[in-house]
């Protein structure tokens, strides 16, 4: 016996039509109108979309950061993405100080055994590239993870040079590899903090002062010219800012092979809100710092015209108020000083909400615009495509049964992340997942979660996938 999803509007990134879809095991197996339901499990979609589940490729899950772990483990954070819609992420495995890249590789999967419920993939963070460490990057091919990445920023703790950021992207290159790479000027960043610091300025506030948005666009255009350099594709994590974004369509423009994300957070919230009264400005310390409305106006339209090709959350939750009953230090590690705040915010169950109602409902993009951005490019950008990222016969049935009529308030007293706050708090958005399956099989239900620890899938990626 099979599943058909009958009367429902399919939404891809290039199509809209108004079929039925049959499940056959894990993949979807036919398309079309009226498709017979005799002997089969029967899903009424009348009024709602069917899309394909969302791919967030920017997670940090159960991360040691400045003494402590971001808050969602492997169950929680996964669950959590499967109630807002998101099917399948890749994590970051950190590569130990001292150690090989497998070791990282091998303590990340370590992390996800047993709790993991939706399919996930990792790439792999370097922190230490040593000469025998560069040699090995071509064989985590064989572990199924062919993007790498690499920091700018951090200085003294995970930050590169430009010698080892070229060599590394000319390696990753020569063997069908993405590098990613976190582009901020790290040795500015540590001056001015520098500097911040020995003024008395320990406030939140300064977390951003001493990130500004012109350091982050001299990096992205540093590493778009090393790639140019290299022949290398090149990814550029949670962008941000006009000044970067100005120098990777410099890179495109060239027929350089580059690309970029932005985050969800960077359209709604911004550096004025680092300054809130007391300390409440460490919930939105994450790397790069928040900025402006302006800048936001340009991330929108950059994710309209194709200047930008995904979406993703750097979801890397902490407990503001941490290390009481029970919790993980969290924030307030860095209440004596904003470079003590762990970096990140939350977000992982929210993406496709708020980029619906904002993006969608708010005349951004088409809906088959957000399909491309939340799903589609991220399947194809990193080696999933057509497994993931499409309704398609032959496809994962990973599937959004979208209810766009559909209200619901965020907030932190209903979310199911891991932490005690949300950014987006108060936020009403129109359009909610109203069903969500992965491979065929109903994972939550309304507010019902039927997914299980243990039942999510290792996404072995394919190399030489595709620069869009």
């Amino acid at each position: 016996m099979g599943t058909v999803i009958k009367n429902g509007t399919i939404i891809t990134a290039g199509d809209t039509v108004q079929a039925d879809l049959l499940i056959d095991g894990e993949q979807i197996a036919l398309i079309g109108r009226n498709l017979p339901v005799e002997g089969h499990e029967v899903i009424d979609a009348t009024g709602k979309l069917l899309l394909p589940g969302g791919i967030d490729v920017h997670t940090h899950l159960e991360l040691p950061f400045g003494g402590t772990l971001s808050s969602d483990d492997f169950f929680t954070g996964q669950r959590a993405a499967a109630f807002g819609g998101t099917t399948s992420h890749i994590d970051f495995a950190i590569q130990p100080k001292g150690g090989s890249l497998k070791e990282g590789v091998d303590i990340w999967h370590k992390k996800a055994e047993g709790k993991a419920c939706i399919d996930y993939g990792f790439h792999v963070a370097i922190t230490d590239l040593r000469p025998e460490v560069m040699d090995e990057i071509p064989a985590l091919i064989d572990e199924g993870i062919p993007s790498i990445k690499l920091f700018m920023a951090y200085k003294g703790v995970l930050q590169v040079d430009d010698t080892t950021l070229f060599r590394s992207m000319a390696k990753a290159g020569e063997h069908g590899m993405l590098t990613m790479v976190h582009a901020e000027n790290g040795d500015v960043i540590a001056e001015l903090t520098a500097a911040a610091l020995a003024r008395g300025e320990t406030a939140p506030i300064y977390h951003a002062k001493t990130r500004p948005s012109i350091v982050e666009g001299e990096a992205t255009g540093r590493a778009v010219a090393l790639a140019g350099v290299a022949g290398a594709p090149l990814y550029v994590v949670h962008m941000t800012c006009v000044e970067a974004l100005e120098q990777l369509a410099l890179g495109r423009a060239r027929g350089f092979p580059v690309m970029g994300e932005t985050c969800t957070q960077y359209m709604f919230i911004f550096e004025e809100d680092l300054g809130k009264p007391g300390f409440e400005g460490a919930k939105y310390v994450c790397s790069p710092p928040m900025r402006t409305p302006e800048d936001a106006e340009a991330l929108w339209g950059a994710l309209a015209d194709g200047a930008l090709q995904v979406v993703s959350t750097d979801h890397c939750p902490f407990w503001f108020e941490g290390g009481v009953a029970g919790r993980l230090p969290g924030k307030e590690l860095g209440k004596v000083s904003f470079d003590k705040i762990p970096n990140g915010v939350p977000g992982i169950e929210d993406r496709m909400a708020v980029m619906w109602r904002h993006g969608v409902n708010g005349g951004h993009f088409s809906a088959n615009r957000f399909v491309e951005l939340m799903s589609t490019n991220p399947a194809k950008i990193f080696g999933l495509y057509p497994r993931k990222g499409t309704l398609a016969v032959g496809s994962d049935a990973d599937i959004v049964i979208w209810d766009p009529e559909k209200s619901h308030t965020i907030s932190a007293k209903t979310h199911h992340m891991n932490t005690d706050y949300n950014i987006y708090e108060g936020m009403t958005v129109q359009g909610w997942p109203d069903r969500v399956l992965l491979r065929g099989r109903t994972i939550v239900d309304g507010d019902r979660w039927l997914g299980s620890e243990g039942s999510g899938h290792f996404l072995h990626r394919c190399p030489h996938a595709a620069v869009i």
